[in-house]
């Protein structure tokens, strides 16, 4: 193949000044062919010849036009020359050893350039912030040409921006090109709607999407600043400095360090399950919260996350206090209380946290730097004591401390558990020590790099802590004795041969201690002791300071966080107004302002002891629900669980799960109870409001897989007459166009049977395409929100009955498949195209040749209400008004009422045609795609008459409940049951539970008593319960005259008059119109023709005033009866009545009165 013309090349630009250039770490390299179209119009050349389209050969590589052109964009093109804009652009990969440059390149690197190509460096991939351009192209209304691997083509190159949410904050979504826009005909315009691939935004989105981008230049944590620290100074606490020596004394060196180990075996249990959760996608704020949230989904994360920010929150009051205790301590001893103490610690803990606030309202950085200076002074506090266990002075002896022996370590070894403690009740004490390890997760937002941080600050401060624990531990309980009185005067004079205590080699006798008289001094009896270990004292205090002020700071910041994102997924849509963020990194100072409160509150309450054990239990909870959701993500085997972290595994995660539990109960039994009270309360709440959000959790894909495992183990099981049900497939078209067909079968199938609805899209093959996915998604939604209990499924067909045809042989799965087609009744039969009425009846021929059973439900207002606008809010405001008065409705004037409840056209389903779901999309805030219901141009109102106003009523009756009418069940013909079983299905609703059933058969007359009782054994066999049996033994009297007379008018434009033509002329008619009614075939069905007529007059006679009328339906024999007769017999038998039921099984039992 030849090279480009010179011509050609001019047509290539690239534009230098826009495009990074040069070698990246990876070496990987991307490319993009540009058609300058502009190149012209910025020279001040012919615009014409900028605009035509290039076509150069892929094979030319390298050649000397792509040079020149290279030139020419140079040349031609401001460094702030427009860029590109499009809907989505095509990267793609260049080899990374790249081309010689040409010389007329020189200034720049262009090593990567081949043929005009610009190379763009690998992080772009990463953020439109980060100072990387994007280059967007429409291939289709711009004249850009697109090249992958050298070849003109749009498909495009695997990118990660392909892969983003639209609100991304690390970089944009890129759109790749749709399946329509590669495989469909070149006329197919792609971008059809303005949308490329069928998506937009949504509102929501596109807030989200304003925030990523407005929160450029936000403040960013890494590991050690952002978890770590956190982490260990939450950890760590007041528990290391005033509690972890009296657990020594009570518990020992081996009861504490075993103690330890089991805290930290639950801690790292939960800092593994956070990490595999952390890992397995992006991370946004939200903490404990979002990760269970996501994992468990709304109902779990709700309930958590809202006792999870309300537990920081009252955490704050906790430290707060804790710190405002020693503060008042150190005054009390110099004797400088302001009031008394417990006033002087509530205005030492308002001044405290007033102060807290002020740091946390100024923003994340100087929060930071506060828990780093905080840091500094604990590690000094720690070290200050290791150094001063090191320097053992005399005056320190009678206090109990006598540095490093042998003997006292061992002395210390075992337990001497006083005053009713047990290794319960120290473990319970202990344990709210190590419930600070969510301490940096809770910040994920904040975070430059959750996925990394979280795992790596989070296992490491466990690992720390738990040292330095253990450290404290056999340092304290190796130095110090249990009990000593601090009286000098405690030496051994001379020897004493009873004495057995480590502090008698020493020469002190504590004694005394182990009487009724209880010393002051020891691991027992001072909290304060390592403050006397340590080489200077105030540096304990200052520790102690540290450790809540930190602690306190960290609850600070995690409550409004978490709090915050939970507002923002509008989980409880009443706290919306604390999804606000202020600020570049989005500060909820709302929520500051709500923590704050309740902290205040709690402060000055000052009953903290009841509360604090709720408030463990509340982090033990989310620790729990963290390690369940590892499990329960990896039980369900999601292809979307994926975590980075590889170190975790299901059982493991399930065993600290329980040992959650466990712990709860043990630190306080109540609190635990009290803690589930409140967690099942609110996931009841989040379950019933049904949060409209959809994050992919592990209970979605872990009901999929339950589903389809007994799906799959259903179909090993036979089908048994004690378990059939009606499972239907109702050809009604778009759902919300004939209600009260759908409301009927779901009122005999809701929770017992599958209800399928199907759709038969006809009309173009691309359009009908187009929009069979759009409807699958807004009608399920639709039945949804309806609560109607069924499955939505279009298919595409040259006509209905091939279309009803694909759904009788592939709708369902397994076992659960219809075995029942519902119709409703074709009240326009005889207006229409008869073609439409052979379809029809060939719809049932077609069911029963696959042993289906059929039902006809007809209504005789009709059924289909697709053709009025307005009609869900017009049927709102008749009911709201008491007063008859005009109703205005928006009636589609451009189309014809089509009464035909199984013939879905497309006109039925037009968009304009269905306002209920247009609203409820509109407000719909889910689905990321485009919009499913567009406003169209409104048709002119007008007022609706009387009949749309009786089709409006009639639609909606089957909502309402029913009241004590009757369900007459005219059983004339044995079809297995189903005409039975379907009225006792009814009856079994609450709507419908009033309503008693009344048995009509058909017998002799001089019979009449005995079939009633034959019949009455036959019912109460089946355990059917009936008010009433009525037998009928006038069926086969002849009908009145002027009965006959109506059926006969009405058959007569459908009738062949084959008697008074040619026998090949009336074949050859009867051919080409085969619903046409033969003489002989009148003559041939007179008797049963007479029966439909006369059953209508016996209908009318005793179930004019039924609630519901279930029938026998009449069956045609396939070939030989007409569908103009069939299409008669139905309407003689059903007209003028309540709604009818016509049914009709397959004549295979549905009903047994064996056990």
């Amino acid at each position: 193949m030849s090279a480009p013309s010179s011509n050609t090349s001019q047509g290539l630009a690239v534009d230098l000044a826009l495009k990074p250039i040069g070698q990246t770490h990876s070496q990987s390299r991307f490319q993009v062919d540009l058609v300058a179209e502009a190149a012209g119009a910025a020279s001040g050349g012919d615009p014409s010849q900028s605009t035509k389209p290039t076509t150069a050969s892929p094979d030319a590589t390298g050649d000397k036009p792509a040079s020149d052109s290279s030139k020419q964009a140079s040349s031609q093109h401001p460094p702030g020359g427009e860029e590109a804009k499009g809907r989505f652009r095509v990267v793609n990969f260049v080899d990374p050893s790249g081309a010689e440059s040409p010389p007329e390149l020189n200034a720049v690197n262009t090593e990567g350039f081949q043929n005009g190509d610009t190379v763009m460096s690998e992080g772009s991939l990463h953020s439109s912030t980060g100072g990387h351009h994007h280059y967007y192209y429409d291939t289709h209304t711009n004249t850009y040409y697109l090249r992958t691997f050298g070849h003109n083509t749009i498909d495009a190159v695997p990118r990660i921006d392909f892969y983003r949410q639209t609100a991304a904050p690390l970089g944009e979504k890129l759109l790749r090109p749709s399946l329509a826009e590669l495989h469909d005909e070149l006329d197919k315009e792609p971008f059809e709607d303005g949308y490329a691939n069928g998506e937009e935004t949504t509102p929501a989105q596109e807030a989200a999407a304003k925030e990523a981008n407005e929160g450029k230049g936000v403040v960013k944590f890494g590991w050690i600043k952002g978890v770590l620290v956190r982490c260990m100074l939450n950890i760590w606490g007041v528990m290391l400095f005033i509690r972890m020596t009296w657990i020594v004394g009570q518990a020992g060196i081996a009861l504490s360090c075993a103690i330890i180990l089991i805290a930290t075996v639950v801690t790292t249990i939960t800092g593994m399950s956070t990490s595999a959760i952390a890992t397995n996608g992006f991370v946004r704020g939200g903490g404990a919260y979002y990760l269970i949230s996501r994992s468990l989904g709304p109902e779990f994360g709700g309930s958590i996350g809202l006792i999870f920010a309300f537990a920081n929150a009252v955490a704050v009051a906790m430290y707060v206090v804790g710190f405002a205790e020693t503060v008042v301590e150190i005054l009390k001893e110099s004797d400088l209380l302001m009031i008394d103490q417990t006033n002087d610690i509530r205005i030492v803990g308002t001044i405290t946290i007033i102060l807290l606030l002020g740091i946390s309202v100024a923003g994340m950085e100087w929060e930071s730097k506060a828990q780093l200076v905080l840091l500094v002074i604990l590690i000094a506090a720690i070290f200050n004591y290791v150094i001063g266990s090191f320097i053992p002075m005399e005056s320190k002896e009678s206090k109990g401390f006598f540095g490093y022996k042998g003997e006292i370590m061992m002395e210390n070894m075992g337990p001497d558990f006083r005053d009713g403690e047990t290794f319960f009740s120290v473990f319970a004490i202990f344990f709210p020590a190590a419930t600070g390890i969510l301490a940096g997760a809770n910040i994920s937002g904040d975070l430059a790099d959750p996925q990394l941080a979280i795992p790596r600050g989070t296992l490491l401060a466990i690992l720390i802590t738990t040292i330095v624990y253990l450290g404290i531990a056999f340092s304290t309980g190796s130095c110090i004795v249990r009990d000593a009185t601090g009286n000098i005067n405690s030496t051994i004079v001379g020897t004493l041969t009873n004495c057995t205590q480590a502090a008698c080699k020493s020469g002190y006798d504590f004694s005394s201690c182990t009487s009724m008289t209880k010393c002051a001094y020891g691991l027992q009896n001072d909290f304060q002791v390592m403050s006397l270990v340590s080489g200077f004292g105030p540096l304990i205090s200052a520790g102690i300071f540290s450790a809540t002020l930190s602690s306190a700071l960290a609850s600070l910041v995690s409550a409004p966080k978490v709090f915050q994102a939970l507002c923002k997924d509008n989980i409880y849509p009443s706290l919306q107004v604390f999804a606000k963020g202020y600020g570049k990194n989005n500060e909820p100072l709302r929520g500051y302002m709500l923590t704050f409160v309740i902290a205040l509150g709690f402060i000055l309450i000052a009953e903290l002891n009841t509360i604090a054990p709720i408030i463990s239990n509340f982090f033990l909870a989310s620790y729990a629900l963290i390690n369940f959701s590892v499990f329960h993500a990896s039980l369900a085997k999601s292809p979307g669980w994926r975590p980075g972290f590889k170190y975790y595994n299901m059982w493991v995660s399930l065993v600290g799960a329980i040992m959650c539990c466990a712990v709860m109960f043990v630190i306080n039994w109540w609190a635990a109870l009290v803690t589930y009270v409140i967690v099942l309360a609110l996931y009841i709440y989040v379950t019933y409001k049904k949060p409209d959000v959809n994050w992919g959790s592990s209970t979605q894909a872990l009901t999929y897989l339950q589903a389809l495992q007994h799906s799959i183990r259903l179909t090993g099981v036979e089908d048994h007459i004690k378990n059939f049900r009606p499972q239907c497939l109702v050809m009604i078209g778009p759902p919300n166009s004939r209600p009260a067909l759908l409301n009927l079968v779901d009122a005999f199938t809701k929770n017992v049977g599958l209800m399928v609805c199907g759709h038969v899209r006809m009309g173009p093959r691309r359009q009908a395409f187009k929009e069979l996915a759009n409807d699958q998604a807004r009608y399920q939604r639709w039945l949804l929100r309806n609560k109607t209990k069924a499955f939505y499924t279009p298919v595409y067909a040259e006509d209905l009955r091939e279309g009803c045809q694909f759904l009788l042989q592939a709708a369902g799965l397994g076992r659960l498949r219809p075995n029942t087609l519902v119709v409703g009744f074709k009240s326009n039969w005889r207006d229409g195209d008869m073609k439409d009425v052979e379809t029809y009846i060939n719809m049932m021929h077609d069911a029963f040749d696959f042993q289906y059973g059929v039902v006809v439900i007809r209504l005789k207002e009709g059924l289909d209400i697709s053709h009025i606008q307005g009609q869900e809010e017009l049927l709102a405001s008749q009911e709201k008004s008491a007063t008859p008065k005009e109703v205005v409705v928006q009636v589609d004037q451009g189309k014809e009422s089509d009464a035909d409840s199984s013939k879905p056209s497309s006109k039925a389903t037009s968009e304009h045609n269905s306002p209920a779901i247009q609203k409820g999309e509109e407000d719909d805030r889910k689905a990321p795609t485009q919009p499913l219901l567009k406003k169209e141009a409104k048709s002119p109102s007008t007022p609706l008459n009387m009949a749309d106003q009786k089709l409006l009523a009639a639609s909606k009756q089957f909502q309402k409940k029913q009241g004590k009418g009757t369900i007459d069940v005219w059983w004339l013909f044995d079809d297995g049951g189903l005409t039975l079983l379907i009225p006792y299905l009814l009856t079994n609703k609450k709507k419908w539970k009033d309503c008693k059933i009344r048995v009509f058969i058909g017998g002799k007359i001089n019979r009449i008593d005995h079939d009633r009782r034959t019949m009455a054994t036959l019912l109460s066999k089946f355990r059917m319960d009936f008010s009433d049996i009525t037998v009928l033994g006038d069926i086969n009297t002849k009908p009145k005259k002027e009965n006959i007379a109506v059926f006969e008018e009405m058959i007569e434009p459908f009738k062949l008059n084959d008697d008074d033509m040619e026998q090949d002329a009336a074949e050859k008619m009867k051919a080409e119109e085969p619903w046409k009614i033969t003489d002989n075939e009148l003559e041939i069905y007179k008797t049963k023709t007479y029966r439909q007529i006369r059953l209508n007059e016996l209908l009318k006679e005793h179930s004019s005033t039924a609630n519901l009328i279930v029938m026998s339906m009449p069956l045609a024999r396939k070939g030989a009866v007409s569908s103009a007769l069939y299409m008669a017999w139905l309407e003689t038998l059903s007209k003028d009545l309540p709604p009818i039921q016509l049914v009709r099984g397959n004549h295979q039992s549905v009903l047994t009165f064996y056990s």
